[in-house]
Order: C-alpha cells, then structure tokens, then sequence
C-alpha cells in the first residue's frame, strides 16, 4: 500500500506524492517542516505544506535563481541570499569564482538543522569560508543595509506564513537601499499559472523603484504547474546586454547560455496579464 502525500494548491488542484518513508517531522518556531522521502524525487523538504527542494530536481530552481542575475550583474562580489535554508542557492553563487563574499539570512534555524541532517550535500556550502550564515529576520537584517550588495537574491517560500511581507512594497523599498547604485535584485515571484496576482504585484512594486524588470521562467516538475517565474529588477543593466563568458565552467545541469535569453521569451498569456490585456 503507496502512502501519498497531497499537496492543496486550489479548491480543484492536488498533486499527490507517493511516499517512501517519513523522515523528519516537527512544527518549528514559524512554520511546520517535514522531510519526506518520496517514490520518484527522492528526499524531499516541506515547509508549511509546500515542497521546496527534492533531490531529483532542485537544481533546476537554484541554477536558474542565481546565475541569471550573477552573469547580468559584470562582476558581482558581494552577494546577499534572504531565504534559501536549502543551501542550494549558496552552492550555485559560490560557483562564480569572483565572489567574495556571499551574507544568507535564514530567520528559521531548525531548517538549516534539517538540511543539516538530511541534505548534507548541499549542507556542506554552510562551512564555505566565504559565506557568511545569519539565523534571523531577513525583513529586519535588511532595514540596517545601504548600498552593500551588488546581487541580492530573494529565495522565498510562498507568501504565506514567515514568507508574507517578502512579497510587500517596504521590503522590495529596503532591498534597493541595500544594493550598490548599479545592484541587482531577484526575487522568485511564483507560478503564472496559480499565482498570477503575485506575479503581476511583484512586477509592479519593483517597477516602481528600478529602471528595468524582466520576469523570466523555468520548468521545475514539482512545483504546481510545472512552469515557475522570477522576476529580475536593476538601475544599471539588462540581461540583454550580459557578457556570458563567465557562464563557461559553472557546471550546470539545466543553465545553458543559450537558455539564459530563452528564458526572458515569455508566452503571450503571461505578457497579456502581466500587461493587464
């Protein structure tokens, strides 16, 4: 007998995961966490209800989070990653051999404890010596910052929960105070398919504060809908102008150079209301 684990995205929508074993399961100090080891996508962590990782195909979201703004940015050497208890997006930024130093707010220690445990793989970029790990407030950490950064990735669960107020106007306002004048900001802004809102605000607000905003797209097979957007905010440089020779050696699994413009072609529904047609 399968043991499934369902995950409620509509009223009309479930995607069901068969279940090897449970590994871990405890309600932390902000959100409920869960490892799962599941059928097809091997371990798997949950936060609050919502897959984040799996083994199987984690690096597709990660490769695409980091390495678009780190090769539109010309040399970035201060990097700062709010979210990502993962690991993963620290693993994918400390790939760019410029980077001298990458800050990653976490506000939830018993996830890096569980990644810790159950991912030590991706576990092992928390003891690179140029990153530097903070367990609190990504929304307060930031308040203190001006003009640091020349990267700052937003790696965000869904908002809801601990995650709400990564999705408002004041934190987006305090990233642009923490990036260098020529900084970058990206941000995953959720599925076009079941997030449409989120998409359509996260667009707003940043075009509200920076010169160019460019959402892009990936095909991640876990999360709902299987198609999932960033969006991609700066004063000083458009991905259309990227010198991508700094791509070569990164040893990606789903970036390519090719893929990098790809991505920013979006469908005409996702124009059509991101345009508000």
């Amino acid at each position: 007998m399968i043991i499934w684990y369902v995950e409620k995205e509509t009223p009309g929508y479930e995607l069901h995961w068969g279940v090897k074993r449970v590994l871990h399961e405890r309600q932390t100090r902000y959100q409920s966490l869960r490892v799962l080891e599941l059928e097809d996508y091997g371990r798997t962590l949950i936060l609050d209800d919502a897959i984040q990782i799996t083994e199987k195909d984690e690096f597709i979201y990660n490769e695409m989070i980091v390495h678009v703004p780190l090769l539109t940015h010309p040399s970035p050497k201060r990097v700062l990653i709010i979210g990502g208890g993962d690991g993963g997006a620290a693993r994918e930024v400390l790939k760019h051999k410029g980077v001298e130093e990458v800050h990653m707010v976490e506000i939830d220690e018993d996830v890096i404890d569980a990644v810790r445990r159950f991912f030590p793989e991706n576990a092992s970029v928390f003891d690179d010596p140029r990153l530097c790990l903070f367990i609190q407030d990504g929304l307060e950490f930031i308040k203190s910052k001006k003009e640091e950064y020349d990267v700052i990735v937003v790696d965000s669960s869904d908002p809801i929960g601990p995650a709400v107020q990564l999705f408002e106007h004041q934190f987006y306002s305090d990233c642009f105070k923490a990036l260098k004048p020529d900084g970058i900001l990206n941000v995953q802004s959720g599925s076009p398919f079941y997030n449409k809102d989120v998409m359509k605000r996260v667009k707003r607000l940043l075009s509200g504060l920076f010169k160019f905003v460019n959402p892009y797209l990936a095909c991640v097979p876990t999360y709902p809908g299987g198609l999932w957007s960033f969006t991609m905010a700066s004063n000083a440089y458009h991905y259309s102008t990227a010198d991508l020779s700094r791509a070569e050696g990164l040893n990606t699994r789903y970036f390519t150079k090719e893929l990098f413009h790809a991505c920013f072609a979006l469908p005409a529904f996702i124009n059509d209301f991101l345009n508000g047609v």
